[in-house]
């Protein structure tokens, strides 16, 4: 529940403070787990830093990429520690620099920038849960975060696009005309087009959006009111009191 992390955030607002003895160079896993294990300890359950507090002047990459399917990668290899995934998760950071979103694991003296294929959470529960004679439906993502749906936490359905790799960069015989590479962009417009998808999000906390899972979200038509409105199928959600709709693709 959103209300949840605020009131996390807030307690940890009141005690946790930017620590002067952080190391210097945290890019690296070790070390950067090493230290998000440390001030751990200083924190209620699984409460997010203060990131809008945190101003790091230093800026490096790491070879780190969350997939579109929400597992992360590292240096090539799957980061399969669950615990370890959700705990980088707690300091995700976005973005956005000339039009451009960036993605960073921000310490209090390093944004470590890395790569996200879509988006950075993954949502893989929902449930209904009730508070004060009210039903909301609560979110949770595969890193820890639950949220409930509400005004400030609406459903969107976007298009993704995959990358399609760069075949040009490929050796071409020279006998290769302009209209060849023609057709070839015509092949590539048109396996665009087919990959494309309209996949549903979620906004969690501080900017950083949450894909629902395929399954999440069969379940979740299931919760909710299936109709036909001109032509159109309509998902109507309740949540807080509130009726929510969403025009299915």
């Amino acid at each position: 529940m959103d209300s949840h992390n605020k009131q996390a955030n807030k307690h940890q607002n009141d005690t946790l403070q930017a620590p002067n003895d952080v190391p210097s160079d945290l890019n690296s896993m070790d070390a950067l787990s090493q230290y998000l294990k440390t001030t751990a300890g200083a924190r209620e359950g699984r409460a997010i830093p203060p990131l809008e507090r945190w101003h790091p002047e230093q800026v490096t990459d790491m070879d780190l990429v969350i997939k579109a399917n929400g597992e992360w990668w590292h240096e090539g290899g799957q980061m399969t520690r669950e615990s370890l995934v959700s705990l980088f998760a707690t300091i995700l950071w976005k973005e956005e620099n000339q039009g451009k979103t960036e993605y960073f694991l921000k310490t209090p003296v390093q944004k470590i920038r890395i790569q996200v294929e879509d988006a950075p959470l993954l949502i893989n529960d929902v449930g209904i849960v009730e508070e004060a004679g009210l039903r909301w439906l609560e979110f949770t993502t595969t890193t820890g975060d639950v949220v409930r749906l509400d005004d400030e936490h609406k459903i969107v359905l976007k298009a993704y696009n995959p990358n399609v790799p760069d075949k040009h960069a490929e050796s071409q015989p020279q006998a290769s005309s302009a209209q060849a590479n023609n057709t070839q962009n015509a092949k590539d417009h048109q396996q665009q087009a087919a990959e494309q998808q309209i996949r549903p999000y979620m906004p969690v906390r501080q900017g950083l959006m949450a894909l629902i899972g395929r399954n999440t979200f069969y379940h979740l038509a299931e919760i909710g009111e299936l109709t036909e409105q001109n032509g159109e199928t309509i998902l109507t959600l309740q949540s807080g009191g509130q009726c929510y709709q969403l025009s299915m693709p």
